[in-house]
């Protein structure tokens, strides 16, 4: 089976010992593996079992112990279903399906982007509805309570390294699906030993930065969950609208005429051949008339009760075979005739050129039946309870049985609704009416289809939602007025009154908006007339987002929000992506190009502490901290510090931060996430870029009235003049800034072209080269431009370009300043010391040898602000992104918006955390000379020790030089205690 653990029930179908299997004596004509133990089958003739359903193959040692479920019965055994969120069909290479196991390379393949479930194409229909449980918050619950969660297992597919966890040996095998895994905490097991698990689960290693379920809301909207996760639905599905206003009329398997491949239709002729005939055999009135069907081989001298439990097995209907029986399907009118014995398709009327039809019925009571009703919802003890219901009993009535066998106040029911769930293709939900009949709704169901009925449940659902129900809507024009954007919104909506309750938080930079519903089904309607309307030619973006609980947080949790551009570098987002949302709760996980980064944080605004992780290049971050910057007012959290996946081009600010160059798809995204817990929080400098073009002189008029009212007609606003951009890493004018501006024209012009790092950086080269042979429109730079550091003037030497650098990493990774070292008349620069360094390129080569890592730049000033003054155009970029400039000033000043950031944390040979120690260097700092003294004689002590253990028999006189070596720190410690009291600390130097 696909699922095992907690969100099973085995009480739920009568399995019997076998788990629902049937199990067949088999001979195997190939090597072939057990499911259970995963050892080879060995033997001549019948060595093993295999299931008729599913594949299941195991030893006859191994018959009494297996503990998988059928994939016939699994749909039926889940507790508390969740749809799956399907991917586009294609070829996946070493994984086996969850349904046949068999492997994946058969056929087209899909599989789920949030858990760890493949199925071939055509075995979807039995796909057990049981993906992750993400959002399970129950508002019963105190507050502080921390409400266990429990492993949720899958079966198969584990990573190749897999450890039982019970038995410490390799569960992991190539050869067929086995083994178990908890697709939250990673655990693995084999399928003999994960029931001596603990059942609670802790995560595991990313317990710290998981958002836990029970602190989540989603809406209970009759959107499908790709749309709850921003996920792009496969090409071939059917739209949320069609699969929420009707259940699939029949069977899951759409076994057709048309359908039937050569390589079956040959093995039903052998059949045939041997006395078998085939029949087609619909479970309903809606089978019938859309014609779908499934086909099964009986014998031609097969009894009515053999041909029953023939089409039980066919159908997946578990339960007593005295409960059902055949008939004849005499027109497509549906007209039925019952078989009789002995011989019973002796007498079948077959209609021309076609087989012999036959109906799977249920033997009704017309005068009551049993019900189940399902608590799930309400998250009670019982799983759910049986009721009888009669002819008069109403879906309100059933409401009370139910609540007054959950230990529920019965008096209540008008507070809840009975959700009539259809478990088959995914998840589809209805609404009861209170005043509808309950046994004539169970026999409608029966009669239409008996394989949609067993699969199909009635919850006990609270009328209140707890969730808090907020529509994101992009793609509006940006900066306009409230009132103007609630129009906006009235026009597409249809309406003539505010639908929303509450409009707001509005980001004007970006036309960006939240607003708010009082119920699901307001929600739900505007939704589906947003997601495909148009506003000035431009497609909105439109989310139901999800309401995070920060009351149910642990206090030790600190959650990790997820922004990944899929486009950008390499394009390599997606997999990475689809990777996170299976390692986290994947409603942490966000798109920036659906919404940018202001969906995500506006979802965390209430968490206390929490940490970003940003996957792009360094254009990317840029706008993370910039949104940031907007979002952070109404945050609980002010400043979250922010992590680095490198996914771009240049990565310079991921290079000083140590997340390396370039993400190359070889990492693993846990081993990103680990480091991401254990990285150190440092800060980012960043700096405001203030453009102020000068104004433009007016051209001459014959009267000095009309020069007056010349001059008052047109004179403008300076602010008009003046713009600012946030600079992080680095800004430039001048050659380099005009290489970067001819890049980024040709990617605009051919977009599709710049989807590898490795051409980009040959496109850099190219244009690098025209401009060396060709091009030298930044010539003489250095006299036509000034340069002010801190106030003071400063004289150029003869360079084409300059470089004003906040971090020590330009151009994908090369450093124009040069070493790192502290060198009279400058500092030692850093990212965090509020110093810009100012470097001159004298030309292109110079700018490929600095690329090349073969030079470095013309030192020219370092100070906390930059004033540049121009009287011409010039090309000028602000960290990789390029703009042409008019004459006039450009200051850099320190900006009052600070950002922090998360550095990787150093790792030594054996994967083991480095500690850097870095202590205070300032000799202000009163206990620099004790701290300084005790680290030394700690360091020392700790290498006599080591010493002396080594030593062993080894002289006495060697003994006494280190126990010297030793003393030596101790008196040094206590001359450092003694100036301590001075007046003043003097930092000390240690000679050997």
């Amino acid at each position: 089976m696909t699922a095992e653990g907690h969100n099973i029930d085995a009480n739920l179908v009568p399995c019997g010992s076998d788990h629902g299997h049937y199990f067949v004596k088999k001979t195997f004509g190939k090597p072939t593996y057990c499911h259970h133990c995963c050892d080879k089958i060995w033997g001549m003739l019948t060595q093993g079992y295999a299931c008729e359903v599913c594949n299941f193959i195991c030893h006859d040692k191994c018959l009494k112990t297996v503990v998988s479920y059928c994939s016939g019965v699994a749909l039926q055994l889940i507790k508390n279903p969740v749809a799956h969120t399907w991917s586009e069909p294609q070829h996946v290479k070493r994984k086996f399906c969850n349904v046949c196991r068999k492997r994946t390379e058969d056929s087209l393949c899909i599989e789920c982007e949030v858990c760890e479930y493949y199925v071939h194409e055509d075995c979807q229909d039995l796909a057990v509805s049981d993906c992750k449980e993400a959002a399970t918050y129950v508002p019963c619950i105190d507050v502080g309570t921390i409400a266990p969660h429990y492993h949720h297992m899958k079966e198969g597919n584990l990573p190749r390294d897999s450890k039982c966890c019970v038995c410490k040996k390799t569960c992991y095998s190539n050869e067929c699906l086995a083994g178990m895994r908890c697709e939250w905490c990673g655990a693995t097991a084999h399928a003999v030993c994960y029931r001596q698990m603990p059942s609670e689960c802790d995560y595991g290693a990313l317990a710290k930065i998981m958002l836990p379920p029970s602190c989540l809301t989603i809406p209970r909207t009759e959107l499908p969950m790709e749309q709850l996760l921003n996920i792009s639905s496969p090409g071939g599905s059917a739209s949320g609208t069609e699969a929420s206003s009707a259940h699939p009329l029949s069977s899951p398997c759409k076994t057709t005429a048309d359908e039937i491949g050569t390589e079956r239709e040959r093995e039903k002729e052998d059949k045939e051949k041997e006395d078998m005939e085939i029949l087609r055999i619909y479970d309903g009135n809606n089978s019938l008339r859309n014609q779908i069907y499934r086909t099964a081989a009986v014998p031609k001298m097969a009894s009515t009760s053999q041909i029953r439990d023939i089409a039980l097995r066919r159908f997946h209907i578990q339960g007593a075979p005295d409960n059902y029986y055949v008939t004849q399907v005499l027109n497509d009118a549906g007209e039925e005739e019952n078989l009789e014995d002995p011989v019973p398709l002796r007498n079948v009327k077959r209609p021309a050129g076609a087989r012999a039809q036959i109906f799977l019925r249920h033997k009704d009571d017309p005068e009551k039946a049993v019900v189940k009703a399902y608590g799930g919802w309400l998250r009670v003890p019982m799983t759910f309870c049986s009721m009888t219901v009669d002819r008069d009993t109403l879906v309100q009535d059933c409401i009370a049985d139910a609540l007054d066998n959950f230990g529920l106040d019965r008096n209540s029911w008008n507070r809840y609704n009975l959700i009539e769930v259809s478990l088959e293709k995914g998840l589809a939900e209805r609404t009861c009416n209170h005043h509808e009949n309950m046994l004539q709704l169970v026999r409608n169901l029966r009669k239409d289809s008996l394989r949609r009925y067993h699969v199909m449940r009635f919850y006990v659902q609270e009328k209140e939602d707890p969730h808090d129900h907020a529509v994101f809507v992009g793609n509006l024009p940006v900066s306009l007025a409230q009132r103007q954007y609630e129009r906006i919104l009235l026009k597409l909506l249809g309406a003539k009154e505010k639908p929303f309750t509450a409009i707001g938080p509005i980001y004007f930079e970006y036309g960006s908006l939240v607003i708010t519903f009082n119920t699901a089904k307001a929600a739900t309607a505007a939704v589906q007339k947003l997601q495909n309307a148009t506003y000035e030619d431009k497609k909105l973006i439109v989310l139901c987002l999800p309401n995070v609980q920060p009351k149910m947080l642990a206090p030790d949790c600190e959650p990790l929000l997820v922004l990944v551009n899929v486009k950008s570098g390499g394009c390599q987002g997606s997999e990475l992506m689809k990777a996170f949302r299976k390692l986290l709760n994947p409603f942490q996980v966000f798109d920036v190009l659906k919404g940018g980064p202001l969906v995500g944080l506006y979802v965390f605004r209430n968490i206390p502490k929490y940490r970003i992780l940003a996957c792009g290049g360094d254009g990317t971050i840029g706008w993370v901290l910039q949104c940031l910057d907007i979002a952070k007012q109404d945050a609980a959290c002010f400043s979250p510090p922010c992590g680095i996946v490198p996914l771009g081009t240049g990565n310079d600010l991921s290079r000083v931060l140590r997340w390396g160059g370039g993400y190359t798809g070889e990492e693993n995204p846990q081993d990103i996430l680990k480091d991401v817990i254990e990285a150190d929080e440092v800060r980012l400098d960043r700096w405001a870029v203030v453009f102020h073009e000068e104004e433009r002189s007016q051209p001459p008029t014959s009267s000095g009235a009309e020069d007056c009212q010349g001059q008052a007609g047109t004179m403008s606003n300076p602010e008009d003049q003046t713009s600012m951009i946030i600079m992080n890493n680095y800004f430039g004018i001048g050659i380099d800034a005009d290489v970067c501006l001819k890049f980024h024209n040709k990617r605009d012009a051919n977009p599709e072209k710049f989807s590898s790092r490795l051409f980009n950086k040959t496109q850099y080269v190219k244009i690098g080269l025209q401009k060396v042979f060709f091009e030298r429109t930044c010539k003489d730079l250095w006299k036509r431009i000034e340069l002010e550091v801190d106030g003071k003037p400063v004289e150029l030497p003869n360079i084409e370009g300059i470089i004003v650098l906040n971090l020590l990493s330009w151009g994908s990774g090369a450093n124009p300043w040069g070493t790192a070292k502290e060198e009279a008349p400058f500092t030692k620069p850093t990212h965090y010391d509020g110093l810009l360094e100012v470097v001159g390129i004298t030309d292109v080569s110079r700018l490929g040898l600095i690329q090349s890592k073969l030079a470095a730049g013309i030192r020219i000033a370092q100070g906390g602000s930059i004033k540049i003054t121009t009287h011409e155009e010039w090309p000028v970029q602000v960290d990789g992104e390029p703009h042409v400039q008019s004459p006039g000033t450009i200051t850099i000043l320190k900006s009052a918006l600070r950002a922090e950031m998360l550095r990787k944390p150093a790792r030594r040979k054996d994967g083991t955390k480095k500690v850097m120690e870095q202590p205070s260097t300032s000799k202000d700092d009163e206990g620099y000379g004790i701290r300084f003294g005790r680290n030394l004689f700690k360091k020392r002590f700790a290498r006599f020790e080591q010493r002396r253990r080594s030593l062993g028999r080894e002289s006495s006189r060697r003994r006494k030089e280190v126990e010297k070596e030793c003393h030596s720190a101790v008196d040094y410690t206590e001359h450092s205690s003694t100036s301590h009291e001075g007046a003043t600390v003097e930092e000390p130097t240690v000679t050997s």
